[in-house]
């Protein structure tokens, strides 16, 4: 089983791959991945690995209501339970 902080590590690490002045920072995943600096293409790029490192697929619309890393963790946790309990 796959944890909720498991997937907080991943996202906070493919942030720190495509934003490189995020390496060795605190990561708040209470902020947007906006306010740490990240443009539209970082933040596609920071979902996107992190959807493919978890196997998991979430549509657009649902991406288009978080607000911040929190919130797409806790959607990318939800995702990879349902995903498991499948299996």
């Amino acid at each position: 089983m796959t944890s909720r902080e498991e997937v907080l590590e991943i996202v906070k690490e493919n942030l720190v791959d495509t934003i490189e002045e995020l390496e060795g920072v605190e990561i708040d995943p209470a902020r947007s991945m906006k306010d740490l600096g990240a443009n539209s293409l970082d933040i596609v790029e920071v979902v996107s690995c992190s959807m493919r490192q978890l196997k998991v697929k979430v549509p657009r619309a649902e991406l288009n209501k978080l607000d911040n890393i929190n919130q797409l963790v806790d959607l990318l946790y939800t995702n990879v339970q349902e995903k498991e309990s499948a299996s």
